[in-house]
């Protein structure tokens, strides 16, 4: 193995990392119990090979392919919202209901009061804020768990929903611009358009962050890593693009179907601003100290009671936007909306993809990917005609799994001491 030297900025000789130490220090990190979503990936990839070889003519079509990203909008969003609420150690029980109610508040603005959606979709995303600060209220002030209020307004959101809609009126949406954000497409030219900036863009982002470190004489991923994780996200996401601007229509003839999804880059932009709110700023670290040791977080200064409202904040915001999104591709709102296993779902997401349910760990993408392993399982077992009770076995087998490794995770990493 070839190294090289530095000096810090502290006028220390340190040595430079290559790849092949940069890769053993990783493999170091996972046997010492930092795994990360490495356990989901490869379930994922695993998923996706046992039903691609048992249903390749549906499965692995572009038709399939899209709907996944459409099917698995709202549980996404919510799970996006609940990583800030379990990396506090805590839960939130009514972000699914929660949504339903945000939704049904778009589709009465829109369908009752003839509102337009500008004025519709606000109004769903500050119901979501509102419902937020109420639970982080009661959560950090007066001292209830927060299985005990969210469990309760999980309850009392139901019954809202019911008020709401009439005890079980189905409210349609006629607004295209609203059924077009879970349902439409992107042109195939603003489809490659927007991969390629995307790719282009996190090149500019990883090599600037080179050169910007070793001016300053501070250590640097290895080039080689670096340009690794810029060609596979340029695979990843030009091979997806391929797929999805491929014609999906039955008939193309009556009704042309291709392009990317355009839930697909609205999934993509908030998992890019929360992964920044969380990994490059003030706020994001002391999300993390307040999960990792609350009385520590306190004793430094950090405003523990603003952070815990916050969370609930974010993750009731989050999930105004699943609600808006499920009720989309609906194009109606139910008293079901937001119900059934959309919670255990959401939650089984953020914890499958590598979100530690005891606070601290756990970053955006987590929600993403575990998502994603949610949405294969429910779709590839649908199309291989298991019944919706062997999905829900197998949903949770797949989710005690997630957690089991997680305690073994922490167990090692104690032993370790990482």
């Amino acid at each position: 193995m070839t190294t090289t030297t530095t000096t810090t900025a502290g006028g220390i000789q340190a040595v430079k990392p290559t790849v092949s130490s940069h890769v053993r220090d990783y493999w170091g990190r996972v046997r010492g119990g930092d795994l990360g979503s490495l356990p989901a990936v490869l379930g994922l990839l695993v998923l996706a090979l046992i039903f691609g070889v048992a249903r390749s003519d549906t499965f692995l079509s572009a038709l399939n392919f899209a709907n996944l990203f459409t099917q698995s909008a709202q549980v996404v969003f919510i799970a996006m919202g609940l990583v800030f609420v379990l990396l506090l150690g805590e839960i939130d029980l009514s972000a699914g209901f929660a949504s339903g109610v945000c939704g049904a508040v778009m589709a009465i603005l829109l369908t009752n009061e003839g509102l337009p959606w500008y004025v519709a979709i606000p109004a769903a995303m500050l119901t979501g804020i509102v419902i937020g600060l109420m639970l982080g209220v009661l959560v950090a002030k007066l001292g209830i768990p927060s299985f005990v209020v969210t469990l309760a307004a999980f309850l009392g959101f139901q019954g809202v929903l019911l008020t709401m809609l009439k005890g079980g009126q189905n409210i349609s949406i006629t607004d295209e611009f609203v059924k077009s954000l879970n349902n439409g497409n992107l042109s195939t030219a603003w489809s490659w358009g927007l991969a390629i900036l995307a790719v282009v863009g996190y090149a500019a982002v990883q090599l600037n962050r080179v050169r910007s470190r070793s001016a300053r004489n501070l250590i640097t991923d290895p080039i080689g890593i670096v340009l690794f994780r810029i060609g596979g996200l340029a695979v990843l996401l030009l091979a997806a693009t391929a797929v999805l601007t491929q014609e999906r229509a039955i008939n193309p003839a009556i009704n042309s179907l291709k392009g990317v999804p355009i839930v697909v880059p609205i999934i993509a932009i908030a998992m890019i601003i929360w992964s920044f709110v969380l990994g490059r700023t003030t706020y994001g670290r002391h999300v993390y100290a307040v999960g990792g040791n609350t009385e520590a977080a306190r004793r430094a200064g950090i405003p523990v009671d603003r952070i815990r409202i916050s969370v609930f904040v974010i993750c009731s915001f989050m999930a105004s936007i699943g609600g808006i999104l499920v009720v989309s591709r609906a194009s109606s709102v139910d008293p079901n909306t937001g119900g059934s296993n959309i919670l255990l779902y959401s939650v089984g997401a953020a914890v499958i993809g590598g979100t530690s349910l005891f606070g601290g760990k756990g970053k955006v993408i987590n929600a993403v990917i575990g998502g994603a392993v949610i949405a294969v399982i429910d779709n590839g077992m649908g199309l291989m005609g298991f019944s919706s009770g062997q999905k829900y076995i197998f949903t949770g087998l797949v989710l005690l799994a997630a957690a089991s490794v997680d305690a073994l995770a922490r167990r090692r990493a104690s032993a370790t001491g990482s």
